[in-house]
């Protein structure tokens, strides 16, 4: 899989922009602040509909425009599609797939897959659980297109629950029988969609523990690294869905009083939690810079060898990476993705590529984008 084509219309900073790309190797190089990583950030949002760097679609829309357009022609097992985003922010956004509209833009979710390793993946290691619960359900999304809408239905879910607690706690009495029928009513839907995000979660984590291992001790030879999903609905549990959704039902009863209190759930994935461990130890806090960086690093590989086991390269995004590591984890970075179908690199300067990762080369400045090799 790769990107043959990328046409942008009034996204981040380009009015216009148009590229012709090859499989393999390519190097967007220019000054900090020219539009390198805007290029990138553009192919990931097609393959997840949303931005590494910003948490709304507003920021994407160049000032002045009323909305932003990304077309990528994408080129899998030698079948061509073209896929259209139209960003619409505060109205909803469109999609076009081989230039015929689709009812809902989730719907071309999975035509591109993408791995993008960034300066931001820090916050894998450093930041909140939910950084982590993020990249997770960003990664089952990438694999299973049908996750966006668990996803969605257990927000709705969540957010209507949420409500009703906090409803009963501003009143500071205890809650009539109409109000405990509702939130009984609500803890089943919660419980049913929890229980299919959960079971989804447990399967990525054991099946990311021995590619995460394996990638770390690639980047920090001597380094062992494993995941531990801690979750809110109790241990020991098993990947049955039905047998999830009954232990969150006990868990939601056994919390109810508290969440009462409090007007929030306390329980579902969203109070989960993605352990990352170093030895005996959780990397957070306990990790150096450089074994951060080599965590979050072996993370983003383990997502592509997993991806890569379903069937498909997907197109590696390497966004301002290399200037971050020492010669060591470059040269060895550099040697795990170059045999990737496609790598598509951002970096300052020419002497940030690794001689490894030679290939087709573009000068990026001044928001004009030119091919140079």
């Amino acid at each position: 899989m790769y990107v043959a084509h990328l046409t942008l219309q009034d996204f981040r900073s380009y009015e216009s922009a148009d590229l012709a790309l090859d499989s393999g190797i390519s190097a967007f190089v220019g000054p900090n602040g020219h539009g390198k990583t805007n290029l990138v950030e553009a192919i990931g949002y097609v393959a997840l509909h949303g931005s590494h760097r910003v948490s709304t679609d507003a920021p994407l829309v160049r000032q002045g425009a009323a909305r932003a357009i990304i077309r990528a022609g994408v080129v899998r097992d030698e079948r061509r599609a073209l896929i259209e985003l139209e960003i619409n922010p505060g109205r909803a956004n469109r999609a076009r797939l081989n230039r015929s509209p689709v009812q809902r833009p989730r719907e071309v979710l999975g035509m591109l897959r993408t791995v993008l390793f960034a300066p931001e993946d820090l916050v894998l290691v450093k930041g909140d659980p939910g950084d982590r619960r993020r990249f997770l359900d960003e990664l089952l999304t990438v694999r299973a297109p049908r996750f966006a809408g668990v996803r969605s239905d257990y927000d709705r879910v969540l957010k209507q629950r949420n409500a009703l607690l906090k409803s009963a706690a501003a009143h500071r009495r205890s809650p009539g029988q109409e109000v405990l029928s509702t939130l009984d009513v609500w803890d089943t839907h919660l419980a049913r969609t929890g229980g299919e995000l959960l079971g989804a979660r447990l399967e990525l984590v054991a099946a990311l523990r021995p590619l995460v291992a394996k990638a770390y001790a690639d980047l920090a030879p001597g380094g062992a690294a494993d995941l531990e999903y801690r979750a809110s609905a109790g241990t020991e549990l098993s990947t049955d869905r039905g047998q999830l959704g009954e232990a969150m039902l006990a868990a939601m009863a056994e919390a109810r009083q508290n969440e009462l209190v409090r007007g929030i759930s306390l329980v579902g994935p969203h109070r989960d939690e993605l352990v990352l461990k170093l030895g005996d130890l959780p990397a957070r806090g306990y990790a150096s810079h450089g074994e951060s960086w080599s965590f979050a690093l072996a993370l983003r590989l383990a997502a592509f060898e997993l991806l890569r086991a379903d069937g498909d390269d997907p197109v590696l995004i390497l966004d301002d990476v290399f200037a971050e590591l020492d010669t060591g984890r470059r040269r060895r970075l550099a040697e795990l993705v170059a045999p990737a179908e496609q790598v598509l690199i951002t970096a300052a300067v020419p002497a940030d590529v690794p001689a490894q990762l030679s290939g087709a080369a573009f000068d990026v400045a001044d928001g004009e984008v030119s091919r140079v090799r």
